[in-house]
């Protein structure tokens, strides 16, 4: 038994300072992912050589909650696999190999858009947009990192053109409220918005798949006129030079109109970075990808538990 014991399991489980999570939500992590990741576990041990029984041998330190719990923490505030092995009581590469195992399995979940109702790919969030008829917001998001080596290949390729920084992004769709329903993979940050969109194949769901809107920021700009006006962007200027001043003032009262409407995707991406694995990326980005859908995941669950508590939010 390592450091923490049930009462002080019990503490972190009840703290949503400390997890993000509500313990009911934790609960249901539980229930879900621990068969998951027993099943992986076993699947392992079946699958290598081994002159012993399956499942013979040292016992794990770290019983599945502890598992799932030292991720949580890890995700939420950043904090490194040496604080949390002292935390626990284990050895770092106990941490390390822990976290490794829980965070791909959170993050094939997908976002939870309601109870039951899981949207794991683009295709799924466009049919769900198609069966309800609400209008939903997309934007992309980048997320720092540490500079590649000197030398290392591509390395010029992760350099922001918006902020001549070191980062990967990913597009981020909301609702009409900011509520998250689909985070994709990342992608290098030098990757524009409207070109990863096209990576992404949402060009091609939206002109196959039903009327629906969504709203962009001018980042997207061109995507309307290839989906048939399903995606909805700021307008173009008509006049670059000396525009009337009645033009000034209508761009200007369109353009405030359609970003009043398309604010919370930007609130929705606020929430998502109160999440310090996000704020600033230390480690590996082959882990990128893992943990942005891993947080959007469990937020989205968090934000849905969050919505059916309180239904007039």
């Amino acid at each position: 038994m390592g450091v923490v014991g049930n009462w002080a399991r019990a503490a972190i489980i009840r703290s949503r300072r400390i997890t993000g999570l509500a313990p009911e939500v934790i609960a249901e992590l539980v229930a879900e992912v621990s068969p998951l990741w027993h099943e992986r576990h076993q699947a392992g041990l079946v699958s290598r050589p081994c002159r012993r029984a399956v499942g013979a041998g040292a016992k794990h330190k770290l019983v599945f909650v502890d598992r799932l719990l030292v991720t949580l923490v890890n995700l939420r505030h950043g904090a490194t696999h040496d604080v949390l092995a002292c935390w626990f009581g284990v050895d770092r590469s106990t941490i390390t190999r822990a976290i490794g195992e829980v965070r791909p399995l959170l993050a094939e979940r997908g976002c939870t858009a309601a109870p039951g109702l899981r949207l794991r790919t683009l295709a799924d969030v466009i049919d769900h947009l198609g069966a309800d008829g609400q209008t939903r917001i997309i934007d992309g998001t980048e997320i720092r990192l540490r500079r590649p080596a000197a030398g290392r290949k591509g390395r010029e390729k992760y350099i922001s053109d918006k902020n001549k920084q070191n980062a990967v992004k990913s597009m981020i769709v909301t609702d009409a409220m900011g509520r998250l329903l689909f985070c994709s993979p990342d992608e290098p940050a030098s990757c524009a918005d409207i070109t990863h969109a096209r990576k992404l194949g949402l060009v091609k769901l939206l002109a196959d798949g039903p009327a629906v809107e969504i709203l962009a920021d001018a980042g997207y700009q061109g995507l309307g006129a290839q989906t048939g006006g399903r995606v909805v962007t700021p307008p173009h200027r008509k006049f670059k030079k000396n525009p009337p001043e009645w033009y000034e003032e209508m761009h200007e009262r369109q353009r405030k109109a359609h970003s009043s409407r398309r604010i919370r995707v930007e609130h929705g991406i606020g929430h998502l970075k109160n999440w310090r694995a996000l704020a600033r990326h230390h480690g590996q980005r082959e882990h990128m990808s893992d943990i942005v859908q891993a947080v959007a995941g469990l937020l989205s669950h968090q934000q849905t538990a969050t919505l059916g508590s309180n239904p007039h939010m």
